[in-house]
């Protein structure tokens, strides 16, 4: 269900009749939904699936990712692939990519990819498996991505444990857009607020120490932390700018003085120093999280 996830809260008013059985027939539900369709773009389930991709691709979240992967090639695995616009990017990176993806949905899992690959002319090579389970040697992977992919875990130690195991020494694990809550009461508030979950579930979130914990105990070398509020990776859809303008709009329904609001947020080095002082304040329950993992030479 990669590229469901820190989306705006959006009301889908769907029976809980309408549960669906597979992800695939809640997207197509979801793509019938003419009031629906921003959020069937910000998920990337719109099509043609190779324009979807390239927008990815384009978008300030995966140049973050870019210049985290800083100028790396070789072997790169895309755990729970999803459509494959991760696959894609990371394919145009220069990486020979693997997907993993267990759903064989034409629309949303491993035959979306495999069809995407061959109308870009790229080589992804797509593997139907969990990310618990993968089927693959020590030491495979130079780069190995998740994007939102933990938190649906059934056993988050055993993934992050297998992740650790299928790289290089001197690789680079990166965990992006992860669900944190701040207890786990605020679990039940989090799924009943999130925009898909009522059309299929699978949705959750874990403590932030529970993914550091997963992660280190893994093996990782290092385990860098990306709060909510200063990475692109976790901001998107919204950008720095858009943002701000979400912001200024808010402010100016509730106290009528848009000009004022604009000059005071107006600077981006003013207003990202302002983000840096919520950070500390934000709580909402399934705020993202990114983590960049090491994994030392030998």
């Amino acid at each position: 269900m990669t590229g469901s996830q820190g989306l705006p809260s959006v009301k889908i008013d769907v029976a809980d009749s309408t549960r669906f059985q597979t992800w695939e027939n809640a997207v197509v539900w979801l793509r019938n939904q003419p009031n629906q369709r921003q959020l069937v773009l910000d998920a990337f389930y719109d099509d043609p699936l190779i324009a979807a991709a390239e927008r990815y691709f384009s978008s300030d979240e995966w140049q973050a990712v870019s210049q985290i992967l800083d100028g790396r090639t070789g072997a790169a695995l895309d755990v729970g692939a999803g459509r494959g616009i991760a696959s894609y990017a990371l394919a145009r990176e220069g990486f020979s990519v693997t997907a993993l993806e267990p759903d064989p949905s034409e629309i949303v899992g491993a035959a979306a990819i495999r069809a995407l690959a061959a109308e870009a002319g790229l080589q992804i090579n797509v593997v139907e498996e969990v990310s618990e389970r993968l089927p693959f040697a020590n030491d495979t992977f130079d780069a190995v991505f998740a994007r939102a992919v933990l938190h649906h875990t059934r056993d988050l130690e055993s993934a992050c444990r297998e992740t650790y195991r299928v790289l290089r020494p001197g690789g680079m694990f990166i965990a992006a857009r992860e669900h944190v809550i701040s207890k786990e009461a605020d679990l039940r508030q989090f799924l009943d607020q999130h925009p898909l979950h009522h059309l299929y579930g699978g949705e959750h979130a874990f403590l932030l120490d529970r993914y550091i914990s997963a992660l280190s105990g893994a093996g990782f070398d290092s385990v860098e932390i990306l709060p909510p509020l200063k990475s692109p990776i976790n901001l998107f859809p919204y950008t720095i700018d858009s943002l701000r303008d979400a912001i200024v709009e808010e402010l100016s329904r509730k106290i009528p003085m848009r000009p004022l609001w604009r000059v005071a947020l107006g600077s981006k080095r003013v207003f990202t120093s302002l983000l840096s002082v919520a950070e500390r304040f934000d709580n909402r329950p399934g705020r993202l999280y990114s983590f960049i993992c090491r994994k030392a030479r030998s």
